[in-house]
């Protein structure tokens, strides 16, 4: 059992058609692990109602597919960058 009560959203299949699945809440623990446990994400900017998202189709990466051009990769090699797995939140 969870130390915290879940929150319900509504089904992701009811989104609009931009995805867009309700709009409000809060960014609390329970609140995203109910949200990213149906595919639902936030998407908002500062001083704006949080946005709830679950788009179809979802972007998806494929590490061995992806090709870097030339100039990204040395626009990259200006910057600090990491990527993370399967990490606490």
């Amino acid at each position: 059992m969870l130390p915290f009560e879940l929150v319900e959203f509504p089904d992701p299949s009811a989104s609009d058609k931009r995805g867009l699945v309700c709009i409000g809440g809060d960014l609390r623990i329970n609140t995203l692990i109910s949200a990213y446990s149906v595919g639902i994400f936030p998407w908002f900017n500062p001083d704006e109602p949080i946005l709830w998202w679950c788009p179809d189709p979802r972007f998806v990466l494929f590490p061995k597919e992806i090709k870097i051009s030339k100039s990204l990769r040395k626009e990259l090699k200006k910057k600090e960058l990491s990527v993370t797995f399967d990490t606490c939140f």
